[in-house]
């Protein structure tokens, strides 16, 4: 097999730092149609409440909510009907990974996110049953267009984050404890980055998102699509990676006195979904903050062609062991 003069450095640059970076190798490439096989499509009741519908994979397909290509999985909302006060919302789609995972890196190379007011997409981890004893981790999060991201853990009691931790981003809150302040969980804002969500994200054309989840932290970190920055590793999707050459984290989660991160989190599944309104993008005092019209349940109803522009383009999720 003829190796490129460029792929030969990098891997000679990996291997190198075996000894002293913290390396990972690919355990799992999911692309295009593969989408549909790592995942599964949850027709289930939003437990956030969303103005939603959440629909199979028959009738995702059927409707267009959901295709693929053979480098780009496409997730999407309805943007043509006009809701009755009597249904249950705007079809939609929210899938789970087939896997669970514990200690792992996983690499989101997205394209373009939803946006529109009313929007609530999020990439995030978690075991739904039971929750939030095995916690959850929320990657890439937001709503109603508010920039930048926010990454966020929710757990159950007795896990608080130190204010002082390495990172680009600010805490908003250092509780995570879903059970405190109506389950804000303890968040980082990211710096000042309006690229890193919503219209903002979609303008650069997306970038990479990062987790890196071990016993003693859980990191995330996001590239724009033309940071020069952006390590190697993970622009080209290598099958080595080196989470020590990534730079500072926009979000770092420390294991600490005050939260075991072992006891915390346990084998989650990766969900992708879009949701509307519901418990944090329609909360009125929220939603009208971001400027957004009306309320947001009239909003999402009577507006269908709002939410064109409100879908996943992802070229690949890579995990790593």
């Amino acid at each position: 097999m003829k190796i490129s003069s460029s792929r030969t450095l990098l891997l000679a640059s990996l291997v190198g730092s075996v000894l002293a970076g913290r390396i990972y190798t690919l355990d799992e490439c999911v692309r295009g149609e593969g989408f549909y096989d790592s995942f599964n499509f949850e027709n289930i009741t939003d437990p956030t409440h969303g103005r939603v519908t959440y629909v199979n994979r028959t009738t995702a397909e059927r409707l267009n909510l959901t295709y693929a290509t053979s480098d780009t999985f496409i997730l999407r909302a309805d943007d043509t009907t006009v809701l009755g006060v009597n249904d249950t919302g705007r079809n939609s789609v929210r899938i789970r990974s087939n896997r669970r995972h514990r200690e792992h890196v996983v690499v989101f190379d997205i394209r373009h996110m939803p946006e529109g007011c009313g929007t609530w997409p999020a990439i995030w981890e978690t075991k739904e049953v039971g929750w939030p004893a095995g916690g959850e981790i929320d990657i890439l999060e937001g709503a109603n267009d508010v920039v930048p991201n926010q990454s966020t853990l929710h757990t159950g009691h007795n896990c608080s984050m130190p204010n002082n931790t390495l990172q680009s981003g600010t805490f908003v809150t250092t509780n995570c404890d879903a059970s405190v302040a109506y389950n804000v969980g303890c968040g980082v804002k990211y710096a000042q980055d309006n690229r890193s969500f919503g219209p903002g994200f979609n303008s650069i054309g997306g970038g990479w998102y990062a987790m890196e989840r071990t016993l003693h932290y859980i990191k995330v970190w996001f590239w724009e699509r033309h940071d020069p920055w952006v390590p190697l590793d993970v622009s080209s999707g290598a099958w080595i990676i080196d989470t020590d050459g990534w730079g500072t984290p926009a979000a770092n989660f420390p294991n600490n006195t005050e939260c075991d991160i072992q006891s915390h989190f346990q084998g989650n599944n990766i969900i992708i979904n879009l949701t509307f309104c519901g418990d944090w993008a329609g909360n009125p005092a929220l939603y009208n903050a971001s400027g957004c019209p009306l309320d947001c349940v009239t909003y999402v109803n009577n507006h269908p062609t709002a939410f064109t522009n409100a879908y996943f383009e992802i070229s690949s999720m890579n995990v790593y062991n």
